[in-house]
């Protein structure tokens, strides 16, 4: 049996601190031209459809880029079929095909699970605060939102990655948690 070529998924959110497929290799990576923010209303996973959450979505936007992860699938067949399976549960996202450039300024062609914003999911425009108090009391099918929320900073830290929105809600959902 011939195998696909290489798979390459562009990690952002969740798929930094668990990819759910076997990995062949990552690479820290940059995607020009959108950038990492909670804008997708989290009905299953994070939230549900009476109180949702939010998790992170890929937003186009001329001129940012967000850093992340480049993840190659050591088996690209069943990769293709568990990544679609776990990002395109609601059709929120549409599956994009990106190139990224790794830190030795390699391109990588991959995928990117992209918002859309005409579905009813797309969480237009939240200021942080209003971000915060979601995340504070949020909880789905796979937990709490805020747990979503503090690996996903953990693992951008651990690869050395700056994002100051996350930094300040781990530290306002916190407060916020603290004080209920």
């Amino acid at each position: 049996m011939t195998q696909s070529p290489d798979l390459w998924v562009f990690g952002y959110g969740s798929l930094i601190y668990n990819p759910g497929i076997a990995v062949a290799e990552t690479r820290r990576a940059t995607l020009d031209g959108y950038r990492r923010r909670f804008c997708m209303w989290s009905v299953h996973h994070r939230g549900t459809e009476t109180d949702p959450g939010l998790v992170l979505a890929l937003e186009e936007e001329a001129g940012v880029s967000c850093r992340g992860i480049a993840i190659r699938a050591a088996d690209p067949d069943a990769a293709i079929i568990e990544i679609r399976e776990r990002e395109l549960v609601s059709s929120a996202y549409h599956e994009a095909r990106v190139t990224l450039r790794d830190d030795a300024g390699e391109a990588i062609e991959a995928l990117a699970y992209v918002i859309d914003p005409g579905h009813p999911q797309y969480a237009r425009d939240l200021a942080l605060e209003e971000q915060a108090a979601i995340i504070a009391a949020a909880n789905g099918g796979r937990g709490p939102n805020h747990e979503y929320l503090n690996s996903t900073f953990a693992g951008l830290q651990g690869l050395e990655i700056d994002d100051p929105d996350l930094e300040w809600l781990v530290t306002r959902v916190q407060q916020i948690r603290d004080a209920a």
